[in-house]
């Protein structure tokens, strides 16, 4: 029952990409600090940082070389994951600065315990990776103003949702941001809403390939025209934060690439590799527009099998979710993985930049 009743609470908010919004989203802490505070990594970070994610042994690496923070304990660490980010016994040289995020539900967290900040139906957790980051970063002030079903337009618009509005996310970063996530553009492509389509047609095929034959080439194209979109939005940061180090997010694995698990993830078999090849082009588009917006890419997708939806182990959870999240959205432990490669990134680069 607390299944269903997880379902029928997200599915209006996944299924609706709503056009507007305004309230305040984020959650600062007491003080606030001037990029300044950050570390000098920050100053021509943009020209000296060379795109692409950290693989995780050599940022585990970097980390303890800069400092960063002590070697995270906890599961979660094989197959690409470096562990949990535990905010109490984390310390950086970081304190002080200005962290936003920005982002849809794969960054905001619906479902997971617990949820905070304004306007609610955003079902923004204090869990989510952002929070995680914040917390191991011990930022300065933090504003997390993401929010559930966001396209890139909320970026630049606010976005109404349930009993409120979430402000343009965008208004959220200020010349004295330090730091900047951005986890945005699964809603551009309509995956989540793909997945539910798809869930039904399988039941006339599930051995076939019903929703690649219904949607063709369309979620590619989908994809292609998000790219530009990405752009405007990097170029916005880029001009309200010019000295913030800025970090585009990409998106967990979702589906396994071979023939899936119906009907406990109903998929058809032939659709599941299709799907996950549009989630890679959309993670390789993310990747490229970081690469040409001054960016970073955190790329979450790797070292994603057997952590997908299909798996005991799973990082995703399904439409019948078996923690609490939303369904076909992170849960608690995927949280903590994004949360660590973030943090594994950031530290990276500081100490690549402090050479």
């Amino acid at each position: 029952m607390r299944r269903w009743i997880a379902l029928a609470a997200v599915l209006p908010i996944l299924a609706t990409a709503p056009p507007t919004q305004a309230a305040s989203g984020g959650t600062p802490t007491s003080r606030t600090a001037d990029a300044s505070a950050w570390p000098a990594a920050y100053v021509g970070m943009r020209a000296q940082a060379a795109v692409g994610a950290v693989p995780p042994r050599a940022a585990s690496r970097a980390i303890l070389a800069a400092g960063a923070f002590a070697r995270p304990a906890g599961p979660g660490r094989d197959d690409g994951a470096i562990g949990s980010v535990p905010g109490d016994r984390v310390g950086s040289p970081a304190a002080g600065g200005k962290y936003v995020a920005l982002g849809d539900s794969f960054t905001a967290g619906p479902l997971i315990p617990r949820n905070h900040g304004k306007p609610f139906a955003c079902l923004r957790s204090d869990h989510n990776y952002p929070s995680l980051v914040a917390r191991a970063l011990h930022a300065g002030e933090f504003v997390d103003v993401s929010c559930s079903a966001a396209t890139t337009a909320e970026m630049f618009r606010p976005q109404r949702v349930l009993l409120g509005s979430n402000p343009a996310q965008l208004d959220a970063v200020t010349p004295d941001t330090a730091l900047v996530t951005v986890g945005i553009g699964g809603n551009d492509v309509g995956f989540s809403r793909t997945l539910y389509t798809c869930a039904g047609l399988s039941i006339t095929s599930p051995r076939g390939a019903p929703c690649m034959r219904h949607f063709g080439n369309t979620l590619n194209e989908r994809v292609a025209a998000t790219a530009p979109r990405i752009a405007a939005i990097l170029k916005a940061v880029h001009e309200r934060a010019p000295r913030a180090l800025v970090l585009v997010v990409g998106y967990l694995r979702i589906l396994p690439s071979a023939t899936g698990c119906w009907p406990a993830v109903p998929a058809s078999a032939g659709d599941v590799p299709y799907l996950d090849r549009v989630e890679r082009s959309l993670n390789r588009m993310l990747a490229e527009e970081a690469r040409r917006g001054g960016a970073l890419f955190v790329d979450d997708y790797r070292g994603g099998t057997g952590h997908d939806m299909c798996s005991t182990r799973r990082w995703v959870e399904p439409i019948l979710i078996t923690h609490a999240a939303a369904p076909v959205h992170p849960n608690a432990i995927g949280m903590r993985v994004v949360a660590a490669r973030v943090v594994a990134t950031y530290a990276a680069t500081r100490a690549t930049a402090a050479r």
